[in-house]
């Protein structure tokens, strides 16, 4: 069984998922809204909202958090789900979930650079880049790193279906530890970025 900080870690993976396919639905590129990830979320708001009291301080403040900024979004698709059931879809979602992170960065400045980083890589293709030293204690990073790559190979219209998270995160230990022993290094950079139309998930030693 999840442990509370596990299931807040997928609450907010959850969270930047539903934004990455409720843009391609309103953009098109999906035929129904992502309504499962939804029920998914309403539900762990709903079973954390009567068990508040088995919640550490941090972890409340991270729930309400994230609950803040689930609204919001809710708020922003329940608006363009009206618009587009009265065919006047504005594209503006880009740019208020741009603002909704920027405001979440503010209120946790280390916790979420990371998450900023994928959510500008989204919205303007620029390059997503990751650090890390030991993948097996920064599952979140690995995380972010792994939605970052299959996001920027649906929106390059590229196959996503070998993919898999569970082989994502060895090759990503594998390739960190190889590279920290061959170079006698201790930090390794990751980037997802797009290079002549196509993916490519490139491994830098950070000196």
């Amino acid at each position: 069984m999840p442990t509370i900080d596990e299931e807040l870690a997928q609450f907010e993976r959850d969270i930047r998922q539903l934004k990455i396919e409720y843009d391609q639905y309103f953009g098109g590129g999906r035929k129904r809204p992502p309504t499962e990830i939804e029920w998914r979320i309403d539900l762990l708001v709903k079973r954390y909202g009567e068990r508040g009291g088995d919640l550490k301080m941090s972890q409340r403040f991270r729930f309400n958090n994230l609950t803040q900024t689930y609204a919001k979004y809710k708020d922003i698709f329940r608006k363009k789900m009206k618009q587009k059931e009265e065919g006047t879809v504005q594209r503006h979602f880009g740019a208020a979930a741009k603002a909704i992170e920027a405001e979440r960065a503010k209120a946790h400045p280390h916790e979420e650079h990371d998450a900023g980083h994928a959510a500008a890589a989204q919205a303007s293709s620029a390059p997503f880049r990751m650090t890390c030293s030991a993948p097996d204690q920064e599952s979140e990073k690995v995380d972010r790193l792994y939605q970052a790559l299959v996001t920027a190979k649906q929106q390059a219209g590229e196959d996503t279906a070998k993919l898999s998270r569970e082989s994502f995160n060895e090759f990503v230990k594998k390739k960190t530890r190889d590279l920290q022993q061959q170079k006698n290094c201790k930090d390794v950079e990751y980037v997802v970025e797009v290079v002549d139309g196509q993916v490519k998930l490139k491994a830098f030693v950070k000196s």
